[in-house]
């Protein structure tokens, strides 16, 4: 709605817009490269990388929930209006977000 990102040619991100919704990826910026996957919510963006590494970012509550998780052996996401989940490759599935939008 207020923010955009978008996968580029060598595989890292661009993102703009308003900074509340996820338009500001610079605190991740360096972990964005070899990006196979962007999905959005309705403030907050995911990254599935090449390796299975999701890194996410957004607005600062989004920021707070997500804060020293580490997502990884992702095969997909998939995003709500405030919560992402993904599926691993064992098939079990892992969300993280807003608790009252599907995140955990």
């Amino acid at each position: 709605q207020n923010a955009f990102a978008a996968i580029l040619a060598n595989g890292r991100v661009e993102t703009w817009g308003a900074p509340d919704f996820g338009g500001d990826s610079r605190a991740v910026k360096e972990q964005l490269q070899h990006v196979k996957q962007i999905q959005s919510s309705d403030d907050a963006f995911a990254a599935l990388l090449e390796d299975g590494r999701v890194v996410s970012w957004g607005d600062r509550y989004f920021n707070e929930r997500i804060a020293g998780l580490d997502i990884t052996n992702i095969d997909k996401v998939q995003s709500s209006a405030g919560a992402f989940a993904g599926i691993d490759v064992s098939g079990s599935a892992v969300a993280w977000g807003d608790p009252e939008k599907g995140g955990d």
